[in-house]
Formats: C-alpha cells, sequence, structure tokens
C-alpha cells in the first residue's frame, strides 16, 4: 500500500462498498473487480458481510487491474431490536481480534436458516433451506437474501421487494432473529485491525430521529469515524439528507454501490453519483492505508 496515488481530495469514481459470492453476491471477487474496472472504478473495496475469505483475491484482482484498493469487511450488529450493518475500511484482514470475531458472528447462520425454512414450511412453502443453500456460494454465510433468490425464482414473488414485503421480515413468515455482534464489538474488532469504522445505509434503519441522534452520538463515542452518504441503498433525497447528518455529525463521507447481483442492485459499482465536495471523504482519512496499482513492466 506504498507508493503515491491519484489526488484523493478530487472527484475520482470510488465504490467502497460490494459483495461477492463469499458472502451474498452472485459474482467471484475476481468478477466483481473486473466489473468495477470496467466501469471506471479508481478506488475500490471489497466489503463482504461477516466475511474476510475475498479480501486477498480481490486486492490481487484490482492491483493487477489498476485500480486502487482498501481492504473492507461489513460486520452485522445488534442495536436494541434492529440490526445495523458497520463498514470497516482499511482493516488489517488477517488481525486475530477481527477474524475472531467474524468466526463468532458466523455460528449459528446455519441453524437460523433451518429455523427460517421450518417457518416458511409453515406457510405453505417447502424446502425453501435447500433451495437458499443453491445460491450460496458460502454454506457458512447463508441469509435471508439467498432465501429471497430462491423465492423469486421458484415464482412465490415477483421481485426481492415483494419478498421482504411478504416474507423474512419481522412478523412475516420466515423471519428468525439472530443475535449479532454488538456495536461495541464491531466498532472495536475494526478499530483494533487498524480500519476506520463507517456506518452503512443509515437511511434503511427504522429509527426515528431521536433514535437516530442516540445512535450517531453512541457510534462517535466509540470511535465510529464514518457514514455512507452515497450509497445504493439510499434515494436521492437521503443523499442530501445524510451529507447533512455527516456535517453536523463531524463523520468522514463514505460511498458504496452496495451491489449484490447484475438485475438485482439498484445501482451498479462505479455508477454512483459524486459526493459533495465540501464534505471530508474517508479515502482521505485512510490515504496511508489505501493499496496502489502496480506499475506495468
Amino acid at each position: 500500500m506504498k507508493g503515491h496515488g491519484p489526488p484523493y481530495n478530487e472527484q475520482v469514481n470510488v465504490d467502497l462498498h460490494c459483495h461477492s459470492t463469499i458472502s451474498d453476491g452472485t459474482l467471484t471477487p475476481e468478477t466483481l473487480a473486473q466489473r468495477a474496472q470496467a466501469n471506471g472504478v479508481e478506488l475500490w473495496a471489497l466489503t463482504d458481510h461477516d466475511e474476510l475469505g475475498g479480501v486477498a483475491r480481490a486486492q490481487e484482482a484490482a492491483l493487477d487491474l489498476g485500480m486502487h484498493f482498501l481492504t473492507g469487511v461489513e460486520i452485522s450488529a445488534s442495536y436494541g431490536a434492529h440490526t445495523l450493518h458497520i463498514v470497516g475500511l482499511g482493516v488489517d484482514p488477517t488481525h486475530p481480534d477481527l477474524c475472531a470475531g467474524m468466526t463468532s458472528i458466523r455460528t449459528g447462520r446455519e441453524r437460523r436458516a433451518r429455523l427460517m425454512s421450518e417457518s416458511l414450511a409453515q406457510a405453505g412453502i417447502t424446502g425453501a433451506f435447500e433451495g437458499a443453500l443453491k445460491y450460496a456460494g458460502n454454506p457458512n454465510l447463508i441469509s435471508r437474501t439467498h432465501f429471497a433468490r430462491h423465492l423469486v425464482k421458484t415464482g412465490v414473488c415477483r421481485d426481492p421487494n415483494e419478498v421482504f414485503r411478504r416474507y423474512l421480515t419481522p412478523g412475516k413468515p420466515g423471519f428468525v432473529p439472530h443475535q449479532w455482534a454488538t456495536l461495541a464489538d464491531a466498532v472495536t474488532w475494526i478499530r483494533r485491525a487498524g480500519g476506520m469504522a463507517i456506518l452503512a445505509h443509515p437511511g434503511r434503519y427504522p429509527l426515528t430521529a431521536n433514535q437516530e441522534y442516540a445512535l450517531l452520538s453512541e457510534f462517535k463515542t466509540l470511535g465510529g469515524l464514518g457514514i455512507e452518504v452515497i450509497t445504493g441503498s439510499h434515494s436521492p433525497a437521503e443523499f442530501i439528507q445524510y451529507a447533512q447528518v455527516a456535517r453536523e455529525t463531524g463523520l468522514a463521507a463514505s460511498c458504496g454501490s452496495d451491489f449484490h447481483a447484475p438485475g438485482e442492485s439498484r445501482i451498479d459499482l462505479g455508477d454512483l453519483p459524486a459526493m459533495p465536495d465540501d464534505l471530508p471523504k474517508v479515502w482521505d482519512l485512510l490515504a496511508d492505508r489505501i493499496h496502489h496499482p502496480r506499475l506495468a513492466g
């Protein structure tokens, strides 16, 4: 990660949130790197859910393709009755505390998935576990996304949006709660591994204004330093809303498509709108953690 990179204080095509087959994406880390590069991404990170197994592969592919690269992960965290996602950028993917934390989160996913399948069976949808497993490139990380793909493929629902309106969410068939890491755990693991903790897609969480304020205050107290402003999970109005949140809280701004699969994700890799110029950017704070592409020859 030593060397000279582009002037990151200028507008560059940055995508710091996406998923591969190592978690719940449909493309391998190498194919994701190729797609990102073809779409003009200059600085990229792979942030698989609770899993670091694709980071080295993504880094090698990105550098060979001439992209700059940040190591990353997206950690699931329980916060009251809600599940939050905390992105860690610039982490050491071999750090023992971070690796142990990821292992602890993955424990119990299969049992949860079987309980989800049993709940769906009670609603008349049989064989969901086996069906979802076909879409899980990493069986240890079988998730709601894999169940959603199965329900769409078998014609139970038209698209993932319908799936999550009718199933797999609180109060609906197929929903099974899971105890993830605590918010403090997630931020601590990221910081110990040398990275920056970023609150992912804050607009997705069903929090009141007071609850969101309390979350952001606790996040900052724990050592969280960034917030996703431009993301495939936000609407254009939320781009504006969370840019203002970043200004008011002093959190650095991050961006990422949250790309999972062609034809499934709202925004493709590299297609994010530009970040407001006045916001401090996470990549500026992580300049010494950026891996630079290899020189030709």
